[in-house]
């Protein structure tokens, strides 16, 4: 096998798409995002690998410099937020991730199906040991049990494995037509949940914006996803004021940002993407004070999934926030896994305590919403 490394999404080779064909977050008008408008601390290499002349597998490698970022979240007590600092910046700031850090999910790598996915990975991991800027920390991330099985081979051997927060996965009953089908299947505390959630944003508008709208709106949307952003527990990334606008040119009606309105004034939005099957939601933003009056963020999730239901999608992928809230509503825990090393061999034999330390604790209790 050989590979070639691409930049320029003009340059993918003619049936780029085709074997990307399972995963909309490796083909073309994806890439052609991020591309355009990436976080500036991410840089995004796209890989063809071949078997003569022959694409067979597509691939997403991302740079990250996390020193370029003033924080990654304050949280925990500041003595250990002001040591976890410090060690990411001088042994875990240069990243290369295969994959997308963007997104929750296998969005690393599409195979064709003839193709060895095991010789696929070990190729992949090749690419890896020979980058030019040599990283920190690499990592293949966001694998499900059964996507984990072909790493099963010598060439992650010694990768440390690791498994974060899960993504949140809301599974459609295929006998839901409607919101209130859904909410029938709530048990009744669950269901004033949801009366208690729709009066409180009763005086609320929705609506969805177009490609002309989201540009005039660019600056308050903007901010409010600044303002949700920087108040996270961690950050990798804070995306360019652009970036939502730039979505909505390359994908079209599969990007949808529905902005939500108090006295005509844009108070929060909400972003999902069509995936085949799945409705994907992206990133959100809202004014704080509003979204505890309105209990905002609550309705921004009923309404994704009256959203998932209404256009007959089999399952939402939620994301790793919020995950005690959005258990409430119906959502289930997935676990993914990676896999990394670390180019220093004493932190990387140490990786199973540093890495704990690191990663930030969520302690949420998983609920159980429906009757049954």
């Amino acid at each position: 096998m050989i590979h070639q490394l691409y930049t320029n999404v003009n340059d993918l080779p003619e049936t780029w798409d085709q074997v990307s064909d399972s995963c909309i977050f490796l083909q073309r008008r994806y890439l052609g995002v991020l591309e355009i408008s990436a976080p500036a601390n991410m840089r995004n290499t796209f890989v063809g690998v071949f078997e003569g002349e022959k694409l067979i597998a597509t691939a997403l490698f991302q740079e990250i410099d996390l020193a370029l970022l003033s924080s990654f979240g304050e949280r925990d007590h500041y003595f250990l937020t002001q040591v976890r600092n410090f060690l990411f910046r001088q042994f875990a700031s240069k990243l290369l991730i295969v994959g997308n850090n963007l997104l929750s999910g296998q969005n690393a790598y599409s195979c064709l199906p003839d193709a060895n996915e095991k010789k696929v990975l070990e190729k992949l991991k090749e690419i890896c040991l020979l980058w030019p800027n040599k990283p920190h920390l690499t990592i293949f991330k966001d694998f499900t049990v059964a996507q984990s099985k072909p790493f099963e081979i010598p060439a992650f051997s010694s990768d440390y494995p690791f498994s974060s927060q899960p993504n949140m996965v809301f599974e459609i009953n295929s006998t839901w037509k409607t919101e209130e089908d859904y909410v029938a299947d709530l048990t009744k505390k669950y269901r004033d949940q949801f009366k208690r959630c729709r009066k409180k944003g009763s005086s609320i508008r929705t609506k969805e914006l177009s490609l002309e709208e989201i540009a005039q709106n660019e600056e308050t949307i903007y901010s409010l996803y600044l303002h949700v952003a920087t108040n996270a527990s961690f950050n990798t990334f804070i995306l360019p004021e652009t970036h939502f606008s730039v979505f909505k040119k390359q994908m079209a009606d599969d990007f949808i940002l529905r902005g939500y309105y108090d006295n005509e004034q844009l108070v929060g939005f909400t972003t999902v993407i069509r995936h085949g099957n799945e409705l994907e939601t992206y990133f959100l933003g809202y004014d704080d004070s509003i979204q505890r009056e309105k209990m905002l963020y609550l309705n921004m999730l009923y309404d994704i999934i009256n959203c998932g239901i209404s256009q007959g999608f089999e399952r939402i992928i939620l994301g790793r926030t919020a995950l005690e809230i959005k258990s409430s509503i119906g959502a289930i825990p997935v676990q993914l896994n990676g896999f990394m090393r670390h180019s220093y061999t004493l932190i990387h034999q140490n990786l199973s305590w540093i890495f704990p330390f690191l990663e930030p604790k969520t302690h949420w209790i998983q609920r159980h919403p429906f009757k049954d």
